[in-house]
């Protein structure tokens, strides 16, 4: 299974995400999730066949943990699909900038014919 397929589920996403900040018991992946044990081990089946976590056995439990290979491959495929000039962390400040002196300029005239209203009142 591609692991775009292998992410598409929601819940695999979820689980993905909680592995993302190290190993976890399946256990303790299970009560994160409002289904039942069995589908939480369907859904890291379909991860393991998809290459994205691995597991190694504790004694009698199963710890799981991010495999990030498949994801960097998954990341330079989409790179082909991405805008050639990307906004970075500065046109976005550009942006907030403009919004703020946008909001500003809103009161400044809701103030304004608030006042006028007053004097002509």
């Amino acid at each position: 299974m591609f692991p775009a397929e292998a992410l598409a589920d929601p819940v695999r996403r979820a689980i993905v995400e909680r592995l993302a900040g190290g190993e976890v018991g399946a256990g303790e992946i299970a009560e994160a999730f409002p289904v039942s044990r069995p589908a939480i081990s369907r859904h890291l089946r379909v991860l393991r066949e998809a290459g994205l976590v691995t597991s190694r056995a504790a004694g009698q439990h199963r710890i799981y943990a991010l495999d990030r290979r498949p994801l960097a491959e998954l990341d330079a495929w989409l790179e082909r699909f991405r805008p050639l000039a990307r906004p970075g962390p500065a046109s976005r400040l550009d942006a907030l900038d403009t919004e703020m002196h946008r909001g500003r300029r809103a009161r400044r005239a809701t103030d304004q014919g608030d006042a006028d209203d007053h004097a002509a009142g």
